[in-house]
């Protein structure tokens, strides 16, 4: 049974919203770790939506106070690569409105901009137009995000707050954070869902997020994570599979076979395997495989 026929929005998002996320996830996500995005990374998200000409494009901004403005910047942009793009600025109660949520029928590329993951998934999470989203991506639209807009597609969705700053010894000295690896103090909420087997970290390198995500892996349900840095793209096909585009690397952990220890101690775990995927890596989640360009 082909999950998505044209039929009208909300009957599509009832219908997919019934399979398994493995049997209707056809379309592709193009996650940006953040920072400034080149005119060939663009360029590529135009192209996966159906190129100059084709390309139809929602951009979605409210992760950002500023997000009506940069929105708009966003959509100019992607007009002026030959896509047609509107901005959709709108609030939890208009998420929820069957005539906001139809705006999307069509659509073969969404964009999340940066801001605050928290909330961006608070105007969309559970609404119908989270629905239509889901539905377009089943239908075979792309789906991207930059900072905020990455870290939205997944659940569980890193927040970017932590509930013990320091651990035992609060670092009154410095004003970093996550500077441990502990137990239960990465904090997390429900995502879009778009992706459910690995947890999306951004500005990965840049900002030094290797704590966190290790935290997180660590302790599981998921126990793959994928640290995307600024101007670098993952890419997740329809069949699952990655690669990289863009200026840096993904840096992967995949402690899914990796021994934890024991409840009760300090958070820590054997076998943990990194990859380090510069642009044209690719990598199989299914068999944990990572190929580097040549």
């Amino acid at each position: 049974m082909r999950p998505c026929l044209p039929v009208p929005a909300v009957l599509v998002a009832v219908l997919c919203l019934l399979l398994p996320v493995a049997a209707r996830a056809q379309g592709t996500l193009f996650i940006v770790g953040g920072g400034p995005q080149p005119d060939a990374l663009v360029r590529e998200f135009v192209d996966l939506a159906g190129g100059a000409g084709t390309a139809r494009i929602v951009v979605m901004a409210m992760a950002s106070a500023d997000g009506q403005k940069s929105g708009e910047s966003k959509a100019q942009q992607l007009r002026g690569m030959g896509a047609s793009a509107v901005n959709l600025w709108i609030n939890r109660a208009q998420a929820d409105l069957d005539s906001v949520a139809r705006l999307l029928d069509g659509a073969t590329g969404i964009w999340f901009g940066g801001g605050d993951q928290t909330r961006l998934a608070n105007v969309l999470r559970g609404t119908m137009v989270a629905a239509a989203i889901r539905a377009r991506f089943a239908a075979g639209a792309v789906v991207g995000g930059t900072s905020a807009g990455a870290a939205v597609m997944s659940t569980p969705m890193i927040t970017g707050d932590e509930r013990r700053r320091g651990g035992d010894r609060y670092p009154d000295d410095s004003s970093a954070i996550f500077i441990t690896i502990d137990r239960g103090n990465v904090e997390t909420v429900d995502g879009l869902g778009l992706v459910t087997d690995v947890v999306i970290d951004q500005h990965f390198v840049r900002r030094k997020r290797h704590n966190r995500l290790l935290s997180l892996v660590l302790e599981g349900p998921v126990r793959l994570g994928a640290g995307i840095d600024e101007s670098t793209a993952l890419v997740i096909g329809p069949d699952r599979r990655w690669r990289v585009s863009g200026a840096s690397t993904v840096v992967v952990y995949d402690a899914r076979r990796a021994e934890p220890g024991p409840a009760g101690l300090p958070l820590g775990g054997s076998g943990i395997v990194t990859h380090v995927l510069p642009a044209g890596s690719r990598f199989d989640p299914a068999t944990g495989r990572a190929t580097l360009p040549r």
